[in-house]
């Protein structure tokens, strides 16, 4: 496995390559890997010849507040990582390498961040979109891997690729949970034992409503009150939000009659949480 930390080298090392003929997978990370994120790895070498991985915390897609000071960073970990899943370049770039000091150009989706996480942290989605964009001009992949716990972040993702006609596939990586259920999260890290099993709550939700939704249940405010039920027997659970949206637009249905993405942000103690479930009906 080849270590890349500029610029320069990552766009010479693709370009090399892609004049050989290879296909590139990428996986974009903020590090502190886990199972969910080698499943991205996995799928990124079944649809090409070579795979990169970065890791880069983005900084501008940290509100003020937020946790971008703490987040793990378990360099050496991630390494090994990366060398065992069959990674062939890590893109380990710092923030100088990404951002010039008077950096003054943003990429903003304008609809589909609006709401769900975009409500209530203004300004994240321009980090995303901006940091990909850019990771995208540096490896210059042929396909990138983006996993369903972040659904509104693939969902803008791809926006941003159709509307600025990035020659990129985007490849969606279903949620990787652990045993008990909890989607894998590098946040998970923050819990503690307690909180670890009250976070618990976010997969019985999520599994009480599809259980209403396979009894006949369509309506999404009944559904959502069913929901808020579960979340509410967990004392040290904040709901953020609850929200049933348009599995494709993101905009709010009032019946489960076609694809809709169930969205979940809590928070437990100092950390946030998100989940989804895409739900599925037959016509009524």
């Amino acid at each position: 496995m080849e270590i890349i930390r500029t610029v320069r080298e990552m766009q010479r090392w693709a370009l090399e390559e892609k004049r050989k003929g290879r296909f590139i997978g990428f996986v974009p990370t903020m590090g502190c890997l886990h199972e969910g994120h080698l499943s991205l790895v996995k799928l990124a070498r079944s649809r090409s010849d070579l795979v990169v991985l970065s890791i880069f915390v983005n900084p501008i897609q940290f509100l003020p507040g937020e946790d971008f000071s703490r987040y793990p960073r378990p360099v050496e970990r991630d390494e090994s990582l990366c060398l065992e899943s069959g990674v062939d370049v890590l893109f380990y770039p710092d923030s100088a390498q990404m951002y010039a000091p008077d950096h003054s150009v943003i990429i903003e989706e304008t609809l589909l961040s609006r709401g769900l996480c975009g409500a209530t942290r203004s300004g994240h989605f321009k980090g995303v979109t901006t940091v990909v964009a850019k990771l995208f001009n540096i490896v210059i992949p042929d396909v990138a891997v983006f996993g369903q716990k972040d659904a509104q972040q693939l969902r803008v993702i791809q926006r941003m690729i159709r509307d600025l006609n990035i020659p990129v596939e985007i490849i969606p990586g279903p949620i990787v949970r652990e045993p008990d259920g909890l989607a894998m999260s590098s946040r998970n890290r923050y819990l503690t034992p307690a909180e670890r099993q009250d976070a618990l709550c976010l997969r019985r939700a999520l599994d009480h409503v599809e259980k209403c939704i396979q009894e006949g249940e369509r309506d999404v405010e009944t559904l959502r009150k069913e929901l808020a039920g579960v979340l509410d027997r967990v004392p040290a659970v904040r709901v953020e939000y609850i929200e049933f949206v348009d599995d494709e637009t993101l905009q709010p249905v009032k019946r489960v009659e076609r694809l809709v993405l169930v969205a979940l942000a809590i928070r437990i103690g100092l950390t946030r949480l998100i989940d989804n479930t895409v739900l599925m009906t037959r016509q009524d």
